[in-house]
């Protein structure tokens, strides 16, 4: 197995400039010498032009061997190194390409569905390039939800993922990711600009930790009303966290390695916008406290909509207590019988590497696409008998079936 350092010596590429932080984020800056041009695809691939790809297929396996897109970013999945490194992100989006295309080579067909006479599904939709699922909307048009059980979809999930404790919580996921991803950054040398990033992340923690009113778990008539104090500040709103978000976004914005969390900063900032006025206040009895917390979860059930990835954050949060994208290779439909109303929803991840650490974490990934799509499946109250399944593609692997979390995963091999 050739190193990181050998195969760019194999493509002619100096080594990495620097390596800041082998635990965090690396910065590593390089030309590429070397070109690879995707030959134009069609729905019908000859055996000639899997013939041509499959070596480009394997060089790529091996330069980018143990690396994999996370939220949109370049990582290193042994170390868990965020990597900026344009030639390696520029052949990994290829590599992607050019893998779920040869998936279509007529040697790689039946690796698609494990069903015993499985045909593929003319009237569903079929996802041949890398997705992100970013909203429900994507899951829906995934399952072909019908307008009105769209509606209906809505309604029994936001009553749901709206609750106030779930929407702090997952505010809270978000700046404790970024505070610690900047902690790692400024690991030695912290800037003006960060240092003040820094400082805006904390004010917001203290902030959503004034947001919880009261311990949850204990019973009303134990909350003692606080003393009015005379000279006692204003109650905040969330509207002086927007503010904040909108400070942080702007501080951010030029940061290459925190677009990820850039992005998810105005995601919650849609939601931010709709209770803007709503109080958030320790000292204004449990009651109005109460009060507050509720509407919180009215406005935001009301103005978040199907295409909201704010919505969609906090369904993630809600189901897997994280926040990530759920970002696919392949999405593809299968029926189990001609006419029959069962079907297969297969999707998958073409990996450089079948490594423990490579399978647990595609698996996780795919895990939580399968239950996300699932929820909605059962939200939906469709007649169709639905069963999931997750692919795993990987050069050189050998064909084996996985279980993970009750669903049915399939790791196969990539060849001619």
């Amino acid at each position: 197995m050739k190193t990181f350092r050998h195969v760019r010596n194999y493509f002619h590429v100096p080594n990495p400039l620097t390596i800041k932080n082998s635990a965090g984020v690396l910065h590593l800056y390089a030309k590429s010498y070397y070109s690879l041009t995707e030959p134009q695809l069609d729905d019908h691939l000859s055996f000639e032009w899997c013939e041509r790809a499959f070596p480009k297929l394997i060089k790529l396996t091996q330069l980018l061997n143990g690396f994999d897109l996370i939220n949109g970013r370049l990582v290193n999945v042994h170390n868990k190194c965020v990597v900026a490194d344009e030639f390696l992100m520029q052949n990994m989006h290829t590599f992607k390409s050019l893998g779920t295309a040869f998936l279509w080579c007529p040697s790689m067909q039946q690796t698609l569905c494990t069903a015993k006479t499985p045909s593929l599904c003319v009237n569903k939709p079929i996802y041949r390039k890398p997705i992100a699922v970013t909203s429900l909307k994507k899951v829906c048009d995934i399952l072909e939800v019908s307008a009105q059980q769209r509606k209906l979809v809505r309604l029994a999930i936001c009553p749901q993922v709206t609750q106030h404790q779930i929407w702090t919580a997952a505010l809270e996921e978000i700046l404790n990711q970024l505070k610690y991803e900047m902690g790692v950054k400024d690991y030695g040398c912290i800037s003006k600009g960060n240092n003040m990033g820094q400082q805006i992340v904390i004010n917001c923690l203290r902030f959503l930790d004034d947001a919880v009113s009261y311990d949850p778990d204990s019973t009303s008539w134990m909350r003692v009303a606080p003393k009015k104090v005379a000279d006692s500040p204003p109650s905040a709103k969330w509207a002086d966290l927007l503010e904040m978000f909108n400070d942080l976004t702007k501080i951010l914005k030029n940061e290459q390695e925190f677009l990820f969390y850039v992005a998810k900063l105005e995601t919650m900032k849609e939601g931010l916008f709709q209770i803007k006025d709503v109080l958030v206040d320790k000292n204004i009895g449990y009651k109005e406290a109460r009060h507050q917390e509720h509407l919180v979860q009215k406005k935001l059930t009301k103005s978040l909509g199907h295409s909201s990835q704010c919505l969609f954050t906090l369904l993630l949060y809600y189901l897997y207590g994280d926040i990530r994208h759920i970002e696919l290779d392949i999405c593809c439909w299968f029926s189990a019988d001609v006419g029959g109303n069962k079907f297969y929803l297969c999707v998958g991840k073409i990996l450089t590497s079948d490594g423990e650490k490579m399978l647990r974490h595609a698996l996780k990934q795919l895990d939580r696409a399968l239950g996300v799509i699932k929820f909605v499946h059962e939200m939906a109250e469709m007649k169709e008998i639905l069963e999931v399944q997750g692919h795993l593609w990987c050069i050189g692997s050998e064909n084996r079936s996985l279980a993970y979390r009750g669903h049915k995963f399939f790791l196969h091999g990539i060849n001619l």
